[in-house]
C-alpha cells in the first residue's frame, strides 16, 4: 500500500454535503489536533495529511511515536490490507483538553482499499488491540441542523471537566455520496457560531466586498489553527509567514467560496484585492508575528 490522502471534511449545508442528513448518521466529536494515518507495508508506515512521514521527516513526533507501539503492530499483523486514519492530538488552537490526552492517536476512520468502514464494524475490531478511537456522540435517522447544532455543546471528549466543549461534531452516513459521486463526510464547527463579525451591508461605492467577506470569514481560530500547524510541524521563525499567509487565502477560498458566491449573490470580486484583505487579516489577529 501507498501514502492515501485523507478527504476533506466539507462544510455542513454546503454543495459538497447536500443530503448527508439524509438517512442514519453518525455523529462524532471533532477533536483539534493534526492528521494522521498508519498503514502497513513490509513495515509499519505513517503519514499526515498530505504526505508519508520518515523518522527524518516527521509531523510533531507521529512517526517516532507509532513505531514503538506494539499493539498496532499485532492489529496490521492480523489486519494488513486495514488503514487507519485518525488525529495526532498536538496542541493547536484548542488548549482545553485533559493533560492526559496529548501526544496520543485517536482513530476516527478505518479504510479496506477506497471504502470506509462504519463505526459498527471498525469499534470492536480496535477494541480488541486496544487501540483508542473517537467514540459516537449520537446515532441520528434524519437528523435537522438544528438537531445537530445542539450537540456541538454536548462534545465534551477529552476537555477538561468546567472548560466549555471541544471544536465541533463530524457527521458520516456511510450510505452517501454527494452529487459528485464522492463519499464524503459534513462538519460543523463551533466557531461558526460566535465571534463573526457581521458584514458591512451598505451599498454604493463606500463599499468594499472583499473586506467584507474576510471580515466575516476568516476568523482568530482558523488563523491560531494553521499558525499551530505549521508551528509544530517546522518550528516557527519569521521565514514561516508567507507560508501562513498563503495557508489562510487557501482556506478561505477552498472553504468559504461557495458561501460567500451564494449570500453575495455571485457578486464580481478582485481576487488580488481579496488576498490583500485576507492577508491584512492574519495581522490583526496574531500581530505579535508581525513586530
Amino acid at each position: 500500500m501507498e501514502f492515501k490522502k485523507y478527504q476533506h471534511i466539507e462544510k455542513f449545508g454546503s454543495e459538497e454535503t447536500d443530503g448527508i442528513n439524509k438517512g442514519m448518521c453518525y455523529v462524532f466529536p471533532k477533536i483539534d489536533g493534526t492528521n494522521a494515518q498508519l498503514w502497513m507495508d513490509e513495515g509499519l508506515h505513517a503519514g499526515s495529511r498530505k504526505r508519508e512521514l520518515s523518522i527524518d521527516s516527521d509531523n510533531a513526533g507521529f512517526y517516532e511515536w507509532a513505531q514503538k507501539q506494539e499493539n498496532i503492530i499485532k492489529f496490521f499483523s492480523a489486519h494488513p490490507n486495514l488503514r487507519l486514519m485518525g488525529e495526532w492530538l498536538v496542541p493547536h488552537s484548542l488548549k482545553t483538553y485533559k493533560d492526559d490526552a496529548w501526544r496520543k492517536f485517536y482513530v476516527f476512520d478505518v479504510m479496506n482499499g477506497d471504502d470506509y468502514l462504519s463505526y459498527d464494524e471498525y469499534k470492536p475490531i480496535l477494541e480488541k488491540f486496544n487501540i483508542e478511537y473517537i467514540p459516537l456522540l449520537a446515532k441520528i435517522e434524519n437528523p435537522t441542523h438544528e438537531e445537530l447544532v445542539e450537540l456541538l455543546d454536548k462534545n465534551t471528549y477529552l476537555i477538561e471537566e468546567g472548560k466549555g466543549v471541544g471544536e465541533g461534531i463530524v457527521i458520516k452516513n456511510y450510505a452517501y455520496k454527494n452529487k459528485f459521486g464522492r463519499t464524503t463526510w459534513a462538519k460543523i464547527v463551533k466557531s461558526d457560531f460566535r465571534n463573526i463579525k457581521k458584514p458591512n451591508l451598505k451599498h454604493g461605492n463606500d463599499r468594499i466586498i472583499e473586506k467584507e467577506i474576510v471580515e466575516k470569514y476568516i476568523n482568530e481560530t482558523l488563523v491560531q489553527k494553521e499558525y499551530a500547524k505549521i508551528a509544530n510541524e517546522t518550528g516557527w521563525s519569521s521565514k514561516m509567514i508567507p507560508r501562513l499567509l498563503n495557508t489562510v487565502y487557501y482556506c478561505l477560498i477552498k472553504e468559504e467560496s461557495w458561501d460567500f458566491v451564494k449570500e453575495y449573490k455571485n457578486p464580481v470580486i478582485d481576487f488580488k484585492k481579496l488576498n490583500f484583505y485576507s492577508n491584512e487579516r492574519v495581522k490583526e489577529i496574531i500581530p505579535q508575528l508581525f513586530n
